[in-house]
């Protein structure tokens, strides 16, 4: 039996994911518009053999743009250009069942896996912000199990979508025969909320479909995720939430007759990396002192529900705070803080410097070999198949994991030396999965 291995993902965002990191002086304020930019990053995480590369993405400007960055570009534009740089790494993007509809997605992402040679993921989300919603002719956000239903008959409708093409169904005969038309299937879905005929206007991609990714951690997010993910970026704060979590979808997965080993689960880091301790808890502080609270403040309210001003930050949090189940917008993210909050004894001030790295995700400072314990702690220890790599600040912090913490994991049998496949399904050790109409066809000539 071979040894189990990581599997690294490296979340690229704008130059950095800490909060301040375009404030630091050797920071591009304007990079995030600059493919050179995502070149660099995309090619640092090849070089790292990493197993995928992820842009996250919201159709709307959330950030106080007098603040800080709030470009958002389209991510598998993006992505395709990306391909063209790279040969190996995967390429993840997120799109919204909310604001999307599933054939416009489903061609995108099976563009983009044609075109990358087997590289695409799509990151699945419903997105919980009313700004988007009042971008796309709402007026409020639509209801949390209304969005988790309609994520539902999206992915359904999707994976018929891109299943409609059988294998092969291309022939190329010239003498007068492109296709076999009886190859190429109608999908006649009528639901809920989607009324789509299909079939797709491209074969059947490299991959088959395009690896699903799943972000959302509440229980209606768990449960999408376990019927459908192959891979899950999570945020939690310890290990034990980790573990928690890891065996609880691993046992949701298995409800749903899947194969628990098919999901890997990647919790995010924040590696904040020094060549000493002292060093690298310097280079904390020069972020954490260019936070703007003003932002900062408006974000945690959204967060939690609650109004907030600069005459609480050297308060705890309010104990009459709103319940989950009043949460419309993320609800595992709000417990999350809360919690984190709770168990801290954090000032709301305290709670802004820590979530200032990553949003919630882990934050880690420390030295290289340091992070790669925490790392294969996590990783032997039951609550990781792999790591979600959130630098702090970017490219500097991309290229020191590559440099410094890769060759560690490398040397304790953790992570690959090389790549051995092609396709994003190969760099997790998934299959390429069967075409449903195929398979149908198959039941259908055996009974």
């Amino acid at each position: 039996m071979s040894q189990r291995r990581l599997h690294l993902n490296a979340f690229l965002m704008n130059v950095g994911h800490h909060e301040a990191a375009w404030r630091l002086p050797e920071s591009d304020p304007f990079a995030a518009t600059r493919l050179e930019h995502y070149v660099q990053l995309a090619q640092a995480a090849e070089r790292g053999t990493f197993d995928s590369v992820f842009l996250a993405d919201s159709p709307a400007v959330r950030a106080d743009v007098g603040q800080r960055p709030a470009v958002g570009l389209e991510p598998t534009l993006l992505l395709t250009a990306l391909a063209t740089a790279t040969s190996r790494v995967g390429l993840i993007a997120t799109a919204s069942t909310t604001y999307d509809q599933p054939y416009n997605l489903a061609r995108r992402f099976s563009a983009l896996d044609h075109l990358s040679g087997g590289r695409a993921g799509w990151n699945i989300v419903t997105n919980a912000t009313v700004e988007a919603a009042r971008n796309f002719n709402l007026d409020e956000l639509p209801t949390h199990g209304e969005r988790y239903r309609r994520a539902t008959e999206f992915v359904e409708v999707t994976r018929k979508l891109w299943d409609s093409w059988e294998d092969d169904a291309q022939v190329g005969d010239k003498s007068g025969v492109w296709a076999e038309a009886a190859r190429v299937h109608p999908i006649g879905h009528r639901g809920e909320f989607f009324s789509v005929d299909g079939p797709l206007n491209s074969p059947r991609s490299p991959q088959g479909a395009p690896l699903l990714v799943q972000a959302g951690s509440s229980e209606d997010g768990k449960d999408l995720a376990a019927r459908y993910a192959e891979a899950v970026f999570t945020a939690q704060q310890t290990l034990n939430e980790g573990k928690a979590f890891y065996a609880d979808l691993k046992q949701r997965a298995t409800e749903h007759r899947r194969d628990p080993a098919e999901i890997k689960i990647l919790p995010g880091i924040v590696p904040v990396l020094g060549s000493t301790e002292s060093a690298a808890r310097r280079k904390e502080s020069e972020l954490t002192d260019r936070i703007v609270h003003g932002y900062a403040l408006e974000r945690l309210a959204s967060t939690l529900g609650i109004e907030l001003g600069e005459q609480d930050l050297d308060r705890p949090l309010p104990d009459d705070l709103p319940g989950e189940d009043r949460i419309e917008t993320a609800k595992s993210r709000y417990t999350l803080v809360v919690d984190l909050a709770r168990r801290e004894n954090l000032t709301v001030r305290e709670i802004i410097h820590r979530l200032g790295g990553g949003r919630g995700h882990r934050t880690f400072t420390g030295t290289p070999e340091q992070v790669a314990d925490t790392i294969e702690h996590w990783f032997t220890a039951g609550a990781a198949d792999g790591f979600n790599v959130m630098p702090a600040v970017l490219p500097a912090g991309l290229d020191d994991f590559v440099d410094h913490v890769v060759p560690i994991l490398r040397a304790r049998g953790l992570f690959r030396e090389e790549y051995e496949g092609r396709t994003l399904r190969e760099h997790y050790g998934l299959c390429r999965p069967v075409n449903r109409f195929a398979a149908d066809a198959g039941s259908a000539s055996r009974s």
